[in-house]
């Protein structure tokens, strides 16, 4: 079973997602904005990391800034957005292995490209040894899943 980290901010397609990924057989945590989802992260070291780009608080691409530093089990990141500049944000991403999904999706393809990611290896091991910037957890936890 892989662990599944969600942050949207609209808690329709949160719920939408989380009840497919859920039947797939996914261990799903679900956060409403990214510093949420930042601290949900630190917690369950989740395989694969699906989240929106716009969001209070902290924003997805935030969100995928911090988590790339420090990847630990993460195989693999897709970001939902429904920018019309989704084409530039896939290249702003491309290098580090962020796979972009435009809204709107179906949510047979997110689980199938959440499938090929659980098979891949973790993205710490993909990347090598490269240093990394010690982002570490944060000194103190985010407010409660959902966050206000």
């Amino acid at each position: 079973m892989s662990h599944v980290l969600i942050a949207e901010d609209d808690p329709h397609i949160l719920r939408v997602i989380s009840l497919w990924l859920s039947r797939q057989g996914h261990q799903v945590f679900e956060a409403r904005n990214g510093a949420v989802a930042l601290g949900l992260f630190w917690e369950h070291a989740p395989d694969v990391l699906v989240t929106d780009i716009n969001m209070p608080i902290m924003d997805g691409l935030e969100l995928v800034e911090q988590v790339l530093r420090e990847p630990g089990n993460l195989r693999g990141v897709i970001v939902l957005t429904n920018r019309w500049d989704h084409g530039q944000i896939r290249e702003r991403l491309a290098q580090s292995g962020v796979h972009v999904l435009p809204k709107p999706f179906s949510p047979s393809k997110l689980s199938d490209l959440i499938q090929t990611i659980v098979a891949q290896e973790p993205m710490d091991v993909v990347a090598g040894s490269a240093p990394k910037p010690s982002a570490g957890p944060p000194a103190t936890q985010p407010g409660p899943v959902g966050g206000p």
